[in-house]
């Protein structure tokens, strides 16, 4: 298992700034994050692929 940091996420691709994030995550529409301390956070990998995959289905039921 591999944990992301807010550069992680981005060279994963997600553009989203990290009060967006927040939003999103506030609204469990992005999976949130494991706390590593007291100002730090990563994403666990493998639930960012499948948000990023659930993106992809989405674009792809619309487009059908």
């Amino acid at each position: 298992m591999r944990v992301l940091d807010y550069d992680g996420l981005k060279a994963k691709g997600v553009p989203y700034s990290k009060p967006h994030l927040w939003r999103l995550v506030k609204a469990g529409q992005f999976p949130a994050p494991i706390k590593w301390g007291a100002a730090r956070n990563g994403w666990v990998e493998s639930e960012i692929d499948s948000y990023i995959e659930s993106k992809i289905a989405e674009r792809d039921r619309e487009a059908a």
